[in-house]
């Protein structure tokens, strides 16, 4: 096939033609761009409706998504407001068992006695040390009181005197008396003589005269006598009283027991005042020991003489002292709102000592059962301690207060009664009066 035979068919082609059209108006085209800038060529319809529909189904997508939504938000209200929380409860339980109590006290000597000198004087003789052991009556000390001494003997003398001072004043009262008894008669007979003429009248006016003489004799001797007794008693006193300071020249034991303080040696001066200073000694009987204990105000009310108790003390493990309350104050300290109360313990192995630190037992019997509680169920608000206590359903509160913290638990002095169910851990906007669901497993007050 020659080259004007495959070019042929180029010609007749329609299409060919067109493209050659269209060539020559680009051709133009160009041309006339070199010359001056073209208007733009309009949208096309298809654009257009192509944004139509983009934007339609924007828009219908936005209605689907609001529409879908608000029945979402108007099923959370629904769900919302038929909620019921599901809550653990509790049972209340009641507690009639002691109130075990366990305080600290203090062990203390029976008796303690602090032994002041009532003599002045000088330490002649020292018999004893502290911690020496001694009973009742032994002497600890001797003191020399020579001025003392000198006292009870001048008293001594001065007694000797007074006595015979009252001799002889009873003798001229016996003297009164024979003569008062002798111008008695003397005065009868005078009497007599003169009525008969046998004396004179004057001769019995004398008589008369010295018979009341007499009288006034006797009574003053009688006074003189009494005199001289009160003179011999207070003398007889004062000579008790230096006789009995010169028997605290010999310092004696009040009791059996120890010496815990030795405050003087031999040859120290030591004087009767007793309101300043140190003592001699100090004895302690320890045979006995008082336990001190000061019980609060929760378990004092049912607290009485007799109730036992069980000491231990810290550094001897593992031992234990039985004892019973043996003597209350009965009254309550105002600033501690505290009860003293004290428990004796045999002490004569001497195992204890005074001054001791002690954990001292008590199981106090109750005055009324008290309502255990787990110390989760209580609630803490505006309103005070609350409990939810929870009855067919529905929450109730009930104002409480604590009688005693065990940790886990606590002891309500009332408000809610045995049997009740209490909520655990309560939501914080959960109200009065709300519905709840009980969860199937409720716990226990332990």
């Amino acid at each position: 096939m020659t080259d004007a035979q495959l070019s042929q068919p180029e010609k007749d082609d329609p299409d060919s033609g067109s493209d050659h059209d269209e060539r020559a108006s680009d051709d133009k085209t160009t041309q006339k761009e070199t010359s001056e800038e073209p208007p733009p060529a309009p949208p096309r319809a298809h654009v257009f409706i192509g944004a139509g529909l983009v934007i339609a189904g924007l828009l219908g997508l936005g209605v689907y998504n609001r529409v879908q939504r608000g029945a979402a938000a108007s099923e959370t209200q629904k769900a919302t407001a038929i909620f019921a929380p599901t809550l653990h409860v509790a049972t209340v339980r009641s507690d009639n068992s002691p109130i075990r109590l366990t305080l600290p006290g203090e062990t203390m000597a029976y008796d303690t006695a602090s032994i002041f000198s009532r003599a002045t004087g000088y330490v002649s003789q020292r018999l004893v040390d502290i911690g020496s052991r001694v009973t009742r009556g032994q002497l600890l000390l001797r003191i020399a009181a020579p001025d003392l001494d000198a006292q009870a003997d001048q008293a001594h003398a001065q007694l000797g005197q007074m006595k015979a001072q009252l001799v002889v004043a009873q003798a001229r009262l016996a003297q009164a008396e024979a003569d008062s008894k002798l111008a008695k008669v003397t005065n009868g007979r005078t009497g007599t003589l003169a009525a008969e003429g046998w004396a004179t009248k004057q001769s019995a006016d004398n008589d008369a005269a010295n018979v009341s003489a007499q009288g006034a004799n006797v009574a003053a001797s009688q006074a003189s006598v009494q005199v001289a007794q009160a003179n011999v008693e207070a003398q007889t006193a004062t000579l008790n009283r230096l006789q009995q300071l010169t028997s605290f020249e010999r310092v004696a034991a009040p009791f059996d027991g120890v010496v815990t303080a030795r405050n003087v040696d031999s040859g120290d001066l030591v004087t009767m005042d007793a309101a300043s200073g140190q003592p001699l000694f100090v004895v302690q009987r320890d045979d006995i020991l008082r336990v001190v204990i000061d019980v609060p105000q929760s378990g004092a009310v049912n607290l009485r003489e007799g109730l036992k108790a069980t000491i231990s003390v810290p550094e001897l493990p593992g031992q234990q002292f039985d004892s019973v309350i043996s003597r209350t104050a009965v009254a309550l300290s105002a600033a501690s709102r505290t009860l003293r109360v004290e428990a004796d313990i045999d002490n004569r192995a001497h195992r204890l000592n005074p001054g001791l630190y002690a954990n001292v037992s008590l199981a106090i019997p109750r005055v009324k059962p008290g309502l255990i509680v787990p110390s989760d169920a209580l609630v803490f608000d505006a309103q005070g301690m609350q409990v939810m206590v929870v009855k067919n359903k529905i929450v109730h509160l009930h104002r409480v207060s604590i009688y005693r913290d065990f940790g886990t638990t606590v002891e309500l002095l009332g408000g809610i009664a045995k049997g009740d169910q209490v909520a655990l851990t309560p939501p914080a906007d959960l109200r009065d009066g709300d519905h709840v669901r009980v969860a199937s497993s409720p716990a226990s007050a332990r």
